[in-house]
Formats: structure tokens, sequence, C-alpha cells
């Protein structure tokens, strides 16, 4: 998955210093299922062709990298249930196992500045070992109804991706919500096989949004039922 050397800037960062935005689903399922290599490297080339992609409040993806991939949906659920959904941070174990924890790190409703911690299972591959993804995220931007950014780096034992930047949208459309996500990433071991770290990135994207559909349409059904533990 990723070259086992590390770039210089990431030798000199602390390892506990883990953060942010790998996606959520079980980076093992990625790597068996989902979006094939093709077609995630054309989702990221149409993600480039328009320039700077997605944004919330004005900031958008790292229009630079070479990792990029982008991902829509429509979720028949109210605006309101999918957003709550999507930035109630420390609910996402219950709808998304991949997710083994996570934690705010300050009170108070989630706005720009916000970090939160949280875990992820990868396992191995024939360049980097099984291991626990320590993440915290910061928020940049966040608009009720609208658009959530956050960004960081996520650093497990021998896999580092040094900077992520992944933005949300939420759009009120005919019959739900359209959902929209884009992410970035940048770093020497990612960036060592492109393609790759794409298609991961695109299986990534694809599960959290079948989650949050799944959950939210479930939830919409049955308004007074808790996703399950």
């Amino acid at each position: 998955m990723f070259s086992a050397a590390r770039s210089t800037s990431s030798a000199r960062r602390p390892r506990t210093a883990a953060a942010l935005t790998i996606s959520l689903a079980t980076v093992a399922g990625l790597l068996a299922t989902g979006v094939p290599a093709a077609q995630a490297a054309q989702v990221a080339q149409a993600a480039q062709a328009d320039g700077h992609g997605l944004r919330c409040r004005g900031e958008g993806v790292d229009p630079a990298a070479r990792i990029r991939y982008r991902a829509d949906i429509v979720i028949k659920a109210p605006l309101s249930t999918v957003f709550d959904l999507q930035t109630d941070v420390e609910r996402w174990p219950v709808w998304q196992p991949p997710v083994l924890s996570a934690k705010r790190l300050d009170p108070g409703p989630l706005r720009a500045g916000s970090r939160f911690r949280w875990t992820t299972p990868a396992p191995a591959t024939a360049t980097t070992p099984a291991t626990t993804l320590h993440i915290t995220s910061t928020v940049r931007r966040l608009k009720r109804d609208a658009c959530i950014l956050w960004s960081g780096p996520a650093v497990g034992e021998g896999v580092r991706i040094d900077q992520g930047v992944h933005v949300w949208t939420f759009t009120q459309v005919k019959g739900g919500v359209r959902v929209r996500t884009e992410e970035t990433w940048t770093g020497g071991q990612v960036e060592a096989d492109v393609p790759t770290a794409t298609k991961i990135l695109g299986m990534g994207l694809e599960a959290w949004l079948h989650d949050l559909k799944t959950t939210a349409e479930a939830h919409t059904a049955a308004p007074h039922a808790q996703p399950a533990t």
C-alpha cells in the first residue's frame, strides 16, 4: 500500500501528534472490494479538472495534491438528520464499526477550531505492518446544515499520511439531501504509489457515504430508534 520510506518532514514530527483525515472504512475491506483502480483514477482526474473542487466557507482540499477522490450520494432523510449524524463525531463508532473510538477534545458544539481524536485499524500490506491509526482531527470550516472541512496527518506504526484535507457539503434536493465529499492526501509514503492510495481513498469515501445513507434513512423510517451499539 505505502512505501516504507518516510519523508524528511514527517520524520521530524512526533509520532503521537497523529491527526486526521483517513477514510472511516477499514482499509482491509478496502483492499478486498470496492472502487476499481481505473474508476478511482477517473474520479480523481474529474475532481482535478474543475480546479479547487468542493469548498466550505471558501476553503477546499489541497489543489496541488496528487491523491484526490470525490464522491456523492442522495440520502432520503431530513437535512438536519444527515448533518447531525455526520458531525456527532463521538457516535461514529455506533454506526461505523471500523471506527474503534472517537472522543471530542473540547466542549460545546462542533465548530471551527474543534478537535477530536479517533482510531481505526489498518491491515498489513506488502510494505507496511498491521497497525491502529491514531487520528486527531481539527475542524477548519463549518456551516450548520451546509458543510464541514477538517484536516491533519494520520499516523500508525510504520504508516503515515503527512496531510489530509477532507470536505463535506450537504444540499437539500427533491426527495432528500445530496451529500458530496472530497479528500486529498499528501506525503512521501502515499505518493510512492498514487494509484493504490487513490483507490484506497476512493473505497473509503464510498463506504462512508453508504454507511451514512443507511443510518440516516433507517433513523428517518424509525425516528425514535437509535443505531445499534
